[in-house]
């Protein structure tokens, strides 16, 4: 049987799990990483995830942190602005529509979308090669042992991991939160949503665009050219049987019902490859540690698609772990550690969860009170300059 010794495991290799490894390993820890499904580097892929992200400034900084920035940023569109259009009815029609700027915050955009697997695959290939890094790919968690000065985890192949440290990235459904007795609250909505690539007529200028109408927000995110074509990614949240029904809707008439929904923003659109389909939750961990093991990520959070908070809470997580460890990091697993990773992370995740939860739900109604409040608040949040500025700032993260 293999017996791993390192610094730091971590249970979970989708992309918080992977960027936890490239910035933990730059900073002189030893990884080992296991996750039971190897990663999908393709877009025709089996389980390719088939969303895109876009990462907002705090998550660039942690990029650039391990030189990972270098890779993505050459294939990342840059979102310059952010248009928020409210409609009702069907086909929707428009009732309120208003422009954030990037602008009035810095020089620099909000963030840069990615697709989630192109994202998979530069950091597959970063890990390939980083030192201090052993990837288990095809080997996943098992059981813990959560002792006071050390972890010890077995995995599903036999072998054992011995690290002062485990980390649960291993998503909604983590079995290393599980194994340290850790639980969850869940919300349910009935929704899901669409995940989706597209090639259009009109071009998208580097602006993120969110539709409103009943069922959830259409969501339009800017991407690089496809074949000489503007293209876009698409998350379409609606109740959980129009979602079904969207999803085996047959391409032309789906084509139709998208061109609608869009209210014709960016021309005719036109379905490139595969559509996805997701579940809607918001679920929080009840606590994000127990002994040596932190929670970060889905398994400690999971938040509706709006406003780009999903992963960039997710690299929140990270980035206050790294902090954490800045001060005590001769042991990486020290109580004082993560509790202060605990007192960082804890009221933020909270306080994002209950903001998009009620965000979720106004955005989705389609009950004509409802319909107009949300137009009224975005007409307040966007118009009131100071107001504006601050919903911006909350957007991008923790100060």
């Amino acid at each position: 049987m293999t017996r791993h010794e390192a610094d730091i495991f971590i249970s979970g290799g989708g992309i918080a799990g992977q960027v936890a490894a490239a910035v933990l390993a730059a900073r002189g820890y030893s990884v080992v990483l296991a996750d039971p499904v190897p990663p999908a580097t393709g877009a025709d892929r089996a389980g390719a995830d088939l969303r895109s992200t876009a990462f907002l400034q705090p998550a660039r900084d942690l990029f650039v942190s391990c030189g990972l920035w270098e890779r993505l940023a050459p294939l990342a569109t840059p979102l310059d602005r952010l248009q928020v259009i409210d409609t009702t009815g069907w086909p929707p029609v428009e009732g309120e529509r208003r422009v954030f700027e990037a602008a009035d915050m810095s020089d620099e955009p909000f963030g840069w979308n990615l697709m989630n697997w192109v994202v998979r695959r530069e950091l597959w290939d970063y890990l390939q090669a980083a030192p201090r890094v052993t990837a288990l790919y095809g080997t996943g968690f098992k059981s813990l042992v959560n002792r006071t000065t050390e972890t010890i985890v077995t995995l599903t192949d036999g072998s054992s991991v011995r690290a002062k440290l485990a980390i649960a990235a291993d998503g909604k459904l983590s079995p290393l939160r599980e194994a340290a007795g850790i639980g969850v609250t869940t919300t349910r909505y009935g929704q899901k949503s669409l995940a989706f690539t597209v090639t259009h007529e009109l071009p998208h200028d580097n602006i993120s665009t969110e539709i409103y109408n009943e069922g959830g927000p259409f969501t339009i995110v800017p991407l690089a050219d496809l074949d000489g074509r503007p293209a876009s990614a698409i998350v379409w949240m609606n109740k959980g049987p129009r979602s079904v029904e969207l999803m085996e809707m047959e391409v032309e008439a789906f084509e139709q019902v998208m061109f609608e929904r869009s209210t014709g923003l960016l021309g005719w659109m036109q379905l490139e490859g595969n559509r996805s389909i997701w579940p809607i939750i918001t679920q929080t961990a009840d606590r994000l540690v127990e002994g040596r093991v932190a929670v970060v990520a889905e398994a400690a959070h999971a938040l509706p698609p709006i406003g780009a908070q999903g992963l960039n809470t997710s690299l929140n997580d990270i980035a206050a772990l790294v902090a954490a460890l800045e001060a005590h990091p001769a042991d990486p697993g020290e109580p004082h550690v993560l509790a202060n990773y605990e007192h960082a992370r804890k009221a933020d995740i909270r306080a994002r969860a209950r903001v998009i939860d009620l965000f979720n739900r106004v955005a989705g109604s389609g009950e004509a009170q409802v319909q107009a409040l949300r137009q009224m608040g975005l007409r307040a949040v966007h118009d009131i300059a100071p107001v504006r500025r601050g919903v911006m700032r909350a957007g991008l993260g923790p100060a």
